[in-house]
């Protein structure tokens, strides 16, 4: 804000005053009429007429009668066609019917990436019910506490996941192993008289208290953020194979599934997560499958842009590109403009699970150089409204940072289960209009730029994001206070030497005993993996603001006092140097000592590719990914540089090689890879050997295998030896 319009607000202040002399200053104006009118009316005049009777269901199923043999969605060599699709997704709707299921009733899913996933969700959906995602790979305990608070009727899931899932009282389906009885059922589309008020889903979000909560979103939410993306995306006319990356249980995989349904695309289900994380495979993927529109988190692009330019590749297929879930910077966009061509529509949006996947977008069509550092979130989408408000709800000035504030038709129903802290974060609209009633109280800071984009500053609470993911810091500070050894704990997000943030945790022990290694188990056992600090620091006392909270602000930086499985050695050679550099630079600390293992002191399966390209870079080796497994530490990474290496992908990965009881060997998911297997093989106990399979042909020098027989003879063969 400038000296002039600082000066124009004071004299607002100084009128208001003289005309209410008993009124509070906090809620006198500093806006003049024009201004709040351009605030509160002219950017946010986002009215939009769409079929308000509609359901995602009913889209769908019109797009069924205009393409009915278009591809649908692809898994890995398995598609449907749309009324393939249709056809196994209303059989499935006539099922869960008999079994009960109907507006307002709940229905669980927990199933691994696959078609059945999409037949699941718009079977329930066409039954009526609303979905709840549950991902299979979520610590027991919080699938538990999913399924007891959701209280759903009936879970949908597979024969592989049954042993694993926590007791229930719902009732079964396995897609896979009940589809015989399902397929008896009649294809024909259903009537089920649910109205747009009744729940599409209920997504589960972190949550301060130690439990997550689940968002109740309507049918109308995601028809109107539908035709909100139509709008805005172009869809009909520029995107036609989408490619879907985000996890089941994340609000942003409804997002990509009903634009490619809903428009006559192609929905491309990526394999696995490891696909995602390795740029190489994820980009051949985009090839293969023509993929012109797909959305990705900043961490994943980055990676993408690094081996783009490493292998000068570029974008210039994409037609609609889509970065989302968390900030990034203007000087990567402008690098992945680069990539793409200029009729790419190029795209940074910003929402909630609240208020329905998305809420404001910047795209390209804005000119270029009047930015600073961070992207612009843009403005509201379509029926959607955005209001910046000090904590007296009274709109700031441009260029004043305040709370965000969502209207308008993407505002969820509240929090199942929760009335407390749905009064407390949909609060009244100070600003009534029949279009938005209620606003939902974000948490977020923000400012209005002069060209009515809005920049996102950062959180207010104790939320943030990270890979994409939000976390509330108090979900994670709540479980490692429950650790019978610590006394105290607080957990931040802080940037590293790279500027990306990784979780922190601060603890207060008397146990000088506990280790890192300790604390990262027993985190596992209760929480995702992505909400598991990457680095944790020992205190003799956490720092404390006058008013006796807690200064997050003088907490040290993850140097010293983090605490280490094993004791500190430095590198002793050359090669150990450079590995040294490199583990410090891609995990973002300092002093890396030799015996360090990469996964137990921050490491994880996307640093993990980035590390092997630093070393294939310094080293001109491109060893497999899976070396990790055998050789985990800088010193055994230099003795494997050291020795005659063989750069082939070996069937037969030893993940834990020790121990005397029978082994277990664990075959390759879609992606070929085996990296997935090192978070069960730490959960098993340690006599219990764990190997993997993996596929041939990852590294590109040999054939893969094309057929489950040819697969089935060379694993027989690999596991023989052992």
């Amino acid at each position: 804000m400038g000296v002039s319009s600082g000066g124009t607000h004071f004299q607002n202040l100084l009128s208001a005053i003289v005309e209410n002399p008993q009124q509070l200053v906090s809620e006198l104006p500093l806006l003049s009429v024009e201004e709040r009118h351009q605030l509160l009316v002219e950017w946010n005049d986002t009215s939009s007429d769409y079929p308000k009777d509609k359901f995602i269901h009913q889209l769908f199923e019109e797009q069924v009668e205009k393409t009915p043999n278009a591809i649908a969605v692809v898994f890995n060599q398995e598609q449907l066609t749309y009324h393939q699709l249709n056809q196994r997704a209303n059989q499935l709707a006539h099922h869960l019917q008999n079994l009960g299921v109907g507006p307002e009733v709940l229905v669980g899913i927990c199933v691994e990436r696959s078609v059945e996933m999409v037949v699941g969700l718009l079977g329930i959906l066409k039954a009526g019910g609303a979905y709840v995602p549950l991902d299979p790979n979520y610590p027991h305990q919080r699938l538990s506490y999913m399924l007891a608070d959701s209280g759903v009727e009936v879970l949908l899931t597979q024969q592989s996941l049954l042993e694993s899932l926590p007791s229930h009282t719902a009732q079964m389906v396995c897609l896979d192993s009940d589809w015989g009885a399902i397929d008896q059922y009649s294809g024909e589309n259903l009537d089920v008289g649910v109205h747009s008020d009744n729940l599409a889903y209920v997504i589960y979000t972190s949550g301060s208290t130690g439990v997550p909560k689940g968002v109740l979103v309507a049918h109308r939410n995601l028809v109107n953020a539908y035709f909100a993306w139509e709008e805005a995306y172009q869809l009909k006319t520029e995107a036609r194979k989408h490619l879907q990356m985000a996890s089941l249980s994340f609000d942003v995989f409804g997002g990509d599934l009903v634009r490619a349904l809903c428009s006559g695309g192609t929905l491309v289900l990526c394999p696995t997560i490891e696909d995602l994380l390795d740029a190489e495979k994820l980009y051949e993927l985009m090839l293969f499958q023509e993929i012109d529109c797909a959305e990705f988190v900043p961490a994943v692009v980055r990676n993408l842009m690094e081996y783009l330019h490493e292998t000068k590749q570029d974008l210039s297929f994409m037609k609609v590109m889509i970065v989302s879930s968390d900030s990034w910077y203007i000087e990567e966009y402008k690098k992945l403009r680069d990539l793409c061509n200029e009729k790419t529509h190029f795209i940074n949006a910003y929402g909630v699970t609240e208020a329905t996947v998305d809420s404001c977008y910047f795209d390209n069509i804005c000119p270029r150089g009047m930015y600073e550092k961070l992207v612009p979130i843009g403005r509201p989408f379509a029926n959607t409204k955005i209001y910046i408000l000090d904590k007296h709800l009274q709109a700031v000035p441009i260029g004043v940072p305040g709370e965000l504030y969502i209207g308008g038709y993407g505002l969820a129903r509240g929090y199942l289960n929760r009335p407390e802290i749905t009064t407390e974060k949909f609060i009244t609209n100070p600003f009534c209009n029949s279009q938005s009633k209620r606003l939902y109280k974000t948490g977020d800071l923000a400012r209005y730029l002069p060209d009515g984009n809005i920049e996102f500053l950062g959180r207010i609470d104790n939320q943030v994001k990270i890979r994409g993911f939000r976390i509330e810091l108090g979900e994670i500070e709540a479980v490692l206070s429950t650790h019978p050894q610590i006394q105290k704990t607080v957990v931040i997000a802080r940037e590293d030497i790279l500027g990306k943030k990784r979780l922190v945790a601060y603890y207060v022990s008397e146990d000088e005993s506990l280790t890192t290694n300790q604390l990262r188990e027993f985190l596992k056992q209760k929480l995702p993996g992505y909400m598991v600090p990457s680095a944790f620091v020992t205190l003799d006392t956490l720092p404390l603001t006058p008013n006796g909270k807690v200064d997050r602000k003088s907490l040290p930086a993850p140097d010293g006092g983090v605490t280490s499985v094993e004791e500190y050695v430095a590198p002793r050679t050359a090669t150990e140097e450079i590995i040294a550099n490199i583990f410090a630079n891609v995990l973002g600390v300092k002093d890396v000592g030799i015996h360090d293992n990469f996964f137990e002191i921050g490491g994880h399966s996307l640093l993990a590719v980035r590390l092997m390209s630093q070393i294939k870079q310094q080293f001109q080796i491109n060893l497999p990914l899976a070396t990790l497994f055998q050789s985990p530490t800088i010193e055994q990474l230099a003795s494997f540089l050291g020795s005659s290496v063989n750069t082939q992908n070996p069937i037969l990965v030893g993940i834990k090689t020790s121990g005397n009881q029978p082994p277990l060997f664990c075959i390759h998911p879609g992606g070929g890879n085996v990296l997935c297997y090192a978070e069960l093989a730490r959960y098993l106990a340690q006599d219990y050997p764990v190997y993997g399979l993996q596929s041939l042909g990852l590294d590109g020098q040999q054939q893969p295998l094309t057929s489950v027989e040819e697969m089935a003879s060379h694993y027989i063969e690999a596991i023989k030896p052992i």
